[in-house]
């Protein structure tokens, strides 16, 4: 119900799964969720590998202010949230009522409802009336393709240093090898230029999901 990592044989997947990723019943049944009620739109939940991988890079970051833009059905909220430091925060920017409606009942769930400040506006407005210091420990980006680089130049100046984006669908299902066939493609790959040439930064981009880029604030 889950999309794989890009490139790994679907058993070579449940392999991975199996023995490096801790999913308790309210991540399974977010899952089935999501997956009957937008079959179609399923794709836009994150693997089940990136949302352990989440939850452990916040853990490791001591992360107590995190910021994410586009949250769907709260799979990835859920994943940061639990590894946020004591007292940590996590704002989470969608435009959407109905699928951020579903997330409030798994953050119920997952006990992490009192964490997590929901704002329904277009991200771009909500993350420029935010304070401007530098102050951010973690953001996740996994939105409208085409505002990449806005939310990056949002972000990037009130990331900590020291701090971590991470930036999802980096190799949109391949196409960003053929960007001149696919707008959202292009979209992605204009992205990850701009990313590479940003001297505020250091960063990898990883094979999970569909591709993951891991920045740190220098």
């Amino acid at each position: 119900m889950s999309k794989e990592s890009v490139g790994i044989d679907p058993k070579l997947h449940e392999y991975l799964v199996a023995h490096g990723v801790s999913r308790d019943d309210v991540l399974r049944d977010l899952e089935a969720e999501t997956a009957r009620l937008l079959p179609d739109l399923v794709e836009m939940q994150i693997a089940p590998e990136q949302g352990a991988f989440m939850t452990l890079l916040a853990r490791l970051l001591g992360v107590r202010s995190a910021v994410e833009v586009g949250t769907f059905t709260g799979y990835s909220s859920v994943c940061v949230a639990r590894g946020l430091a004591e007292g940590g925060r996590l704002l989470c920017c969608d435009v959407s009522e109905e699928f951020t409606a579903v997330a409030r009942r798994y953050w119920e769930r997952a006990g992490v409802a009192d964490r997590i400040e929901l704002r329904i506006a277009p991200a771009v407005r909500t993350l420029r009336a935010l304070p401007a210091e530098p102050t951010i420990d973690l953001s996740f980006i996994d939105a409208d393709k085409e505002s990449y680089i806005d939310y990056w130049e949002e972000l990037v100046p009130r990331t900590r240093p020291g701090g971590v984006i991470l930036v999802d669908n980096v190799l949109f299902h391949g196409e960003v090898l053929n960007r001149g066939e696919s707008e959202l493609g292009k979209a992605v790959h204009a992205f990850n230029e701009h990313a590479r040439a940003d001297d505020r930064v250091e960063l990898v981009m990883l094979p999970i999901a569909d591709g993951l880029t891991l920045a740190r604030k220098r």
